[in-house]
């Protein structure tokens, strides 16, 4: 990050008071309130779509950091060293407690609002930024190929470690699951019409609660896809902090419907989204990308969780693909 922050700020109609260093950007006072100064490495195209679409979460009377544009009316500024920056108005307050229910329940009705607030969006959102209706199905395909890698690749080791023992008694259970799913996105006829936009990194750490204000920030993951992609992403975190408790996904997915009420098909590609066995892949992805010279007690730890969750993983999908019709 550029050492010189002030630099990049005179290029703002603002008067700063101080600044201090912050993870990955630049926490700045000013006498307009609160500032975020970080990198910013998207398009300027990308950088006016995010700037319009949270100006627009905001008038719609949602609490969203938003984009700070310069003296010449652009989203990012650009500093002597030629990095891009961005300058955010920042939300405060604490993160989403995964403990607490009325928090998770809160977090899923915010979400329903700002996926509502942004179907009014007037504006058009550039062709760049739409998913091919088929990404799912190609990302599935994909994860798919790289599990059997990983497969091979341990299959071929004469001396295998306890990460690599463990991951080959598992690989065949749950392989027939990611088929199974991948077979069923398949027969799917994609709508477009689902998608819109998305926070694209919808978590606890980006909902933050002060007093009965709930805010959304940190939206650099931003996409437009199919809107439940982001309820499929806070619901399989929160579940697998708690144990895919059933009933507390029930409620999820209920909450968030009286909101916004969620299509069938909808409902089913959240299914879909929940029933890919995500998490295994990621570890095995993790362990097969890491250094293998030093193998790190906690991708056995995050391996036997996974195994151990897994009935109960099931018993929720179970209920909920009978409720889907699956």
């Amino acid at each position: 990050m550029y050492n010189r922050p002030e630099q990049v700020l005179e290029q703002y109609e603002l008067e700063i008071k101080s600044v201090s260093k912050g993870r990955e950007s630049y926490i700045c006072d000013t006498s307009q309130g609160q500032k975020l100064l970080k990198e910013y490495r998207g398009s300027a195209q990308r950088a006016e779509f995010l700037a319009d679409m949270l100006a627009h979460l905001k008038n719609e009377g949602l609490s969203v950091e938003t984009v700070l544009c310069t003296k010449e009316g652009c989203p990012i500024a650009v500093g002597e060293d030629e990095v891009k920056y961005i300058v955010l108005d920042t939300v405060s307050g604490s993160e989403c407690d995964t403990r607490n229910r009325d928090h998770m329940l809160a977090a899923v009705r915010k979400l329903a609002e700002l996926h509502n607030a942004a179907s009014a969006y007037a504006g058009t959102a550039p062709e760049f930024l739409r998913a091919d209706p088929d990404a799912l199905l190609s990302l599935y395909r994909k994860h798919n190929r790289e599990l059997n890698k990983v497969k091979n690749y341990i299959r071929a080791k004469k001396k295998k470690n306890a990460f690599e023992m463990i991951f080959a008694g598992q690989y065949a259970a749950f392989t027939q699951k990611a088929e199974k799913v991948t077979d069923l996105l398949a027969a799917e006829e994609p709508d477009e019409k689902l998608s819109g936009f998305c926070h694209g990194d919808y978590n606890q750490h980006n909902v933050l609660f002060s007093g009965k204000r709930v805010s959304v920030a940190h939206f650099d993951s931003f996409s437009f896809q199919m809107q439940v992609s982001d309820l499929a992403n806070f619901m399989r975190k929160m579940l697998e902090k708690n144990n895919w408790n059933t009933g507390l996904g029930s409620d999820f997915i209920g909450t968030y419907d009286k909101v916004r009420r969620l299509s069938a098909q909808e409902l089913r590609y959240l299914y879909y989204y929940l029933a890919y066995p995500e998490k295994f892949w990621k570890i095995a992805n993790h362990y097969y990308n890491a250094h293998k010279a030093w193998l790190s007690g906690r991708n056995i730890e995050k391996l036997e969780k996974l195994i151990a969750q897994e009935r109960v993983r099931e018993e929720f999908l179970v209920m909920m693909g009978n409720f889907v019709g699956i």
